[in-house]
């Protein structure tokens, strides 16, 4: 509900630039990364992710209103860390908890469904954020503070949900000879694997989705209407995140994420030259399918790696990916407020399309087994 409005409350009312809203996912994405890597490990024994899930979703409930009453944009950028920590904590568990209830051949369709129905989710909060802004009827920082009201009812779902999940999942731990036994993602490697390498370079090109709604804004995206944007994003994502995960199970993790990549090149070489508002809708929500046809495949691939650790593999996947995230997000949100979008945007592009043309060397390690 508050992520879109971030760009314009830390631009507009705090005065902070581009540099600090690539540090805002830049920082919060690193202190994620850590606790991912915990909170793998400890959700190899299933008896203990029900717990952290409803723990990350807690932190996240309280942690996010506050950012209503801060007065400087590294107090944003702090509340959002601890915010991400709360999504360190729930992230692998979830998708452990996914992968072991799922037929190794259905977890592309699985994993599509679990993103679709989070962008989904997504869609309602900022509908009534952009109501209430466009009406008149709150200020931006009382819009952020209402987030605490779906943030409960969220957080309500989560403790019922986690139920039955963990009653399939099993006893409440792996065996000796699971945790005994190495996997391709085993957090003790030095090396991950190629694929695994890849993925994670692709989190470092690309942008973070507050620099594109900052792009938005300049090219004449109203503030009111960004929630509107965000909104539509989403429907885009969860639409095209059961396509990722059928495309997945159909062509492969690897080719569904490669034409997502390609798609990505394609998408921001299109926001560094647009010049309209329309562009900006139209663009933005073209860049909504990328999310569509890489999450779900990425787990997928996973999940398939991992083995016997899905817990630490999970980990491991999601905080190399958030190192490289924030790495990427500090260095694009410079590069944006010193040179431009254009030269931001398309700096991104080469490094998706780079990686394009790299994916066909991880192919035989993305081949199943």
């Amino acid at each position: 509900m508050i992520y879109p409005l971030l760009p314009a409350f830390v631009t507009g009312v705090l005065g902070g630039g581009a540099a600090a809203l690539g540090a805002l996912d830049g920082a919060a994405e690193f202190a994620a990364a850590f606790v991912k890597f915990a909170a793998g490990r400890l959700a190899d024994r299933a008896k203990r992710r029900g717990p952290l899930i409803v723990l990350g979703y807690a932190i996240a409930v309280l942690v996010r209103p506050v950012i209503a009453a801060t007065a400087a944009a590294w107090q944003v950028i702090a509340l959002r860390v601890v915010d991400r920590i709360g999504k360190g904590l729930r992230t692998p568990p979830r998708d452990a908890l996914i992968a072991d209830v799922t037929p190794a051949e259905l977890r592309g369709r699985a994993f599509g469904l679990q993103r679709g129905m989070d962008h989904a989710g997504a869609v309602l909060g900022p509908l009534v954020a952009w109501w209430l802004l466009t009406m008149h009827v709150a200020a931006l920082r009382t819009v952020i503070a209402a987030s605490i009201l779906p943030g409960i009812l969220v957080l309500a779902l989560a403790a019922w949900a986690v139920k039955g999940g963990q009653g399939r999942a099993g006893s409440g731990s792996v065996g000796p000879s699971a945790l005994a036994s190495p996997t391709p993602l085993d957090s003790a490697r030095l090396r991950p694997p190629l694929p695994v390498l890849l993925v994670s370079l692709f989190y470092l090109v690309r942008l973070p989705e507050t620099l594109v709604i900052l792009r938005s804004q300049q090219l004449g995206v109203a503030v009111a209407t960004v929630p509107l944007l965000w909104a539509a994003v989403h429907v885009v994502k969860s639409a095209t995140s059961f396509v990722g995960g059928a495309w997945s199970d159909w062509l492969g993790a690897g080719r569904t994420m490669w034409i997502g990549w390609v798609c990505y090149a394609a998408f921001a070489v299109g926001l560094a030259l647009a010049q309209t508002a329309a562009h900006a809708w139209l663009l933005f929500l073209a860049l909504g399918s990328v999310a569509g046809l890489t999450e779900s495949p990425e787990r997928a691939l996973v999940a398939r790696l991992a083995g016997n650790r899905q817990g630490s593999g999970f980990g491991s996947y999601h905080g190399v990916t958030g190192l490289a995230a924030l790495v990427g997000g500090v260095a694009l949100g410079v590069l944006y407020q010193g040179h431009g979008a254009g030269v931001a945007f398309a700096a991104s592009a080469a490094g998706a399309g780079a990686l394009a043309l790299l994916w066909p060397l991880a192919a035989r390690e993305t081949a199943p087994r």
